[in-house]
């Protein structure tokens, strides 16, 4: 299952704020987009998620929820994506379609096993730096981090770089052997870097089939 190279996680300060922010993120190309929605009531979640899957639809663009699995089977969303505090992936994935997909996050090397060996279908690996977006994050990882994990982590598995990403880390972020990145923040701010992120993640992949000797 190919998962797209760029998520763009779900900012605001209200629920309307998010699905404005996910329509202007699929408007510029966005295709896949995860809502993560905190601190609010089950029902405005619900109505937020029901709006987000009609938006996403429209441009055919990947939802992900953040969390909820069981709103994510209800509204038919793409998938969900599980912290390490929510449910197990395993007991998920009994109670998804088989098409859905579990991606979840990481930030050692043995959480990256494990989630592997649970079969999720993506796994973002951080945080890269320091970001707002969360409270008590986790070590941070940067390049360094990343190259140390990467270089023995073997698996076919995408794993996705999040945590304060911008444009420029792109390319050092690439070469440790990352597949893509979640963003957040850099997206929010300005959704026309959308495109900008894209053409980098797919143009590293031209790049390294153009050099690649049989």
């Amino acid at each position: 299952m190919i998962i797209p190279k760029l998520h763009y996680i779900s900012q605001g300060t209200s629920p309307e704020d998010h699905l404005e922010n996910i329509q202007r993120a699929c408007s510029a190309g966005a295709e896949l987009v995860q809502l993560r929605l905190k601190n609010t009531s089950e029902k405005i979640l619900i109505k937020t998620a029901e709006t987000a899957r009609e938006i996403t639809a429209q441009f055919q663009t990947r939802l992900i929820i953040n969390d909820h699995y069981q709103l994510a089977k209800d509204i038919k969303a793409d998938g969900v994506h599980l912290g390490p505090s929510d449910v197990s992936p395993s007991v998920a994935r009994k109670e998804l379609f088989t098409w859905q997909l579990i991606g979840a996050t990481a930030n050692t090397l043995q959480a990256c096993e494990h989630l592997l060996d649970v079969n999720v279908d993506y796994i973002s690996l951080g945080p890269f730096r320091t970001t707002r977006t969360k409270e008590n994050i986790p070590p941070v990882l940067g390049i360094s981090g990343y190259t140390a994990i990467l270089d023995v982590l073997e698996t076919n598995t995408s794993i996705i770089g999040v945590g304060g990403i911008t444009i420029k880390d792109i390319p050092a972020i690439l070469e440790t052997g990352i597949s893509g990145v979640a963003v957040s923040s850099a997206i929010t701010r300005d959704f026309n870097t959308i495109s900008k992120f894209n053409q980098m993640l797919k143009a590293s992949v031209i790049d390294e089939k153009r050099f690649t000797f049989d």
